[in-house]
């Protein structure tokens, strides 16, 4: 991974140079590529940081750094620029070694050395089993499961867990609204409640309820309906490719006395009082704290609120190992955000090893007009409606093209496309595109099936094409880093695409097959072996299939 290497280089000689000058260097250096128009392969701002402390002429130091990094083996020029920028670029050999090196170990590719040993545990979906999944959790679904994904590539301790809040009042609701469904389809006068859940899937579970039905009361309805849901989740979540690996039960927590047990852990910290009857978490007055108010734990008739038992599974999470926490909630949860930073606080934790994504809504259209309900689920589209229609692939790949605080516009029309403007078909096509060559090169003899590719040879990438390819191939484990640093997959997802762009102009100026001479041909396919690679993990990394023909 030349870039990773280069960085760890870069930085260790960029730290002699600054001791030299007697000079003090941040303590991150980000290394980023150039802008487009710049014959560079990165760009460094280091100088520009260490002028600013220094208070010296910055396009001078960068100048003097410059001339130390061109020291460096791997580097084949270091060029200093306005306003204080070094702009490098990496020796041929570099890079192609770089690519056998993904050739040899694709899954391998993108392993961080020395990375953090912190446990990370990511909630997502979590949605209440009271109906069926809707378009919002595969969005959720997205973002965790790509991001347990990415991380585990990076050679993480992550874990993926859903939450079911199967608790409370909902199952009471639940069964009298499903209740009023079976009543109904009885022929009789029957209405459900006015807070109840709505939608056909509620007559679905009536109807298809075990024979003893007729004699069940509210309660025994909505615990059936409960479970017939929660297996419903499992099963979209599977079809999704969504994985977990534990699915917690709130019932669960309230039966293993963990509820009573933090509220007294969070007494003994004095971090609760009562007022009017109720007992109350000190979020507004805790040291640190960036909630507006006090919280209601538990009200003046003695049942908690929802937010105690929230506090005592994330205690349960730091309990059982975990050093970071990771939630993934829907556009509807900015407010719980900062009461559980609070809440965090309030049992002893760090509230940074504690990181809320709030995804913004999804406006879903077929072309230009828009698509508001399902007359199945009631007031939204379920997700299993939209995977049955565009398939998993396209509802993934979108999902993860846009950051998760921007509102998504998903066109079921373009999300069906064959054709290069849909962007999971054009990234796909690639695939496919590059296998049919090596199916090609067996069927002529070019290449024998299973025949190892040779070493590169750098000299016979000349082609810009060529090395456009062999440069952003480079990046690969850099867009990794970004994606868990942003906390969102969009940047392997943009990568990919940008990737699968510069297939194009290579396999039209670089004829593979048909190249001039058997090393070359070889050196070529050596070269789509790496781009076929990277796309196909950098797509299972998304949850997307990478087909070898289409």
């Amino acid at each position: 991974m030349i870039i990773a290497r280069l960085r760890r280089t870069l930085t260790d000689k960029a730290g002699a140079w600054a001791k030299a000058e007697g000079l003090t260097l941040p303590g991150a250096l980000p290394v980023s590529p150039p802008p487009p128009h710049l014959k560079a392969d990165l760009a460094l701002p280091w100088a520009l940081a260490a002028a600013k402390a220094a208070r010296k002429n910055p396009l001078e130091l960068a100048k003097s750094l410059a001339a130390a990094l061109s020291e460096l083996p791997e580097i084949a020029s270091a060029q200093a620029a306005p306003p204080g920028f070094v702009n490098l670029q990496v020796k041929d050999a570099a890079l192609a070694a770089n690519l056998k090196a993904i050739t040899l170990d694709p899954s391998g590719y993108g392993r961080e050395e020395g990375g953090t040993k912190a446990k990370t545990l990511i909630e997502f979906v979590s949605a209440n089993p009271t109906g069926p999944l809707h378009m919002a959790s595969g969005r959720g679904a997205t973002l965790g499961d790509s991001l347990v994904r990415i991380m585990r590539r990076l050679g993480r301790t992550v874990a993926a867990e859903y939450y079911v809040n199967d608790g409370g009042d909902r199952v009471l609701l639940l069964g009298e609204s499903v209740l009023a469904r079976y009543r109904q389809s009885r022929g009789e006068d029957a209405k459900v409640p006015e807070k109840g859940y709505q939608g056909e899937y509620l007559v679905e579970l009536a109807a298809a309820a075990p024979a003893e039905k007729s004699s069940w009361d509210a309660a025994r309805w909505g615990r059936h309906a409960m479970d017939a849901l929660l297996a419903s989740h499992k099963d979209d979540m599977r079809v999704f490719d969504a994985h977990f690996d534990r699915w917690y039960l709130e019932s669960e927590l309230f039966a293993s006395g963990a509820v009573e047990k933090t509220l007294a852990f969070l007494r003994s910290r004095g971090m609760v009082f009562e007022k009017e009857g109720a007992v109350w978490l000190g979020t507004a007055s805790a040291e640190g704290s960036t909630d507006d108010k006090d919280r209601v734990l538990v009200k003046s008739t003695g049942k908690p609120t929802y937010f105690l038992p929230d506090i005592a599974y994330h205690k349960d999470k730091y309990d059982r190992g975990f050093d970071r926490l990771i939630d993934i909630f829907g556009a509807d949860h900015h407010g719980y955000v900062p009461r559980m930073k609070a809440a965090i606080a309030a049992l002893g934790k760090d509230p940074d090893s504690y990181h809320a994504i709030v995804h913004q809504l999804i406006h879903l259209y077929r072309g230009q007009e828009a698509v508001k309900m399902s007359k199945r689920a009631g007031t939204f589209i379920s997700l299993r409606e939209i995977v049955d229609e565009v398939g998993k692939d396209a509802c993934r790949f979108f999902f993860a093209l846009r950051t998760p605080d921007s509102h998504l516009n998903f066109d079921l029309e373009l999300a069906k496309k064959q054709s290069s403007e849909n962007p999971v078909f054009y990234v796909q096509y690639v695939h496919a595109r590059i296998c049919s060559i090596f199916r090609k090169a067996a069927e002529t003899g070019v290449l024998k099936p299973g025949a190892d590719l040779p070493s590169p040879n750098a000299r016979l990438y000349a082609a810009p094409e060529e090395r456009a390819l062999l440069l952003k191939l480079a990046w690969y484990p850099e867009v990794l880093l970004d994606s868990e640093r942003n906390l969102s997959p969009h940047p392997l997802a943009n990568y990919l695409l940008e990737l699968a762009g510069l297939f194009h102009p290579f396999y039209e100026k670089c004829p593979v097959l048909a190249a001039p001479d058997a090393e070359t041909t070889k050196s070529r396919l050596l070269l789509i072996a790496g781009a076929r690679d990277v796309i196909r993990e950098g797509l299972s990394l998304l949850g997307v299939c990478a087909p070898e023909s289409m």
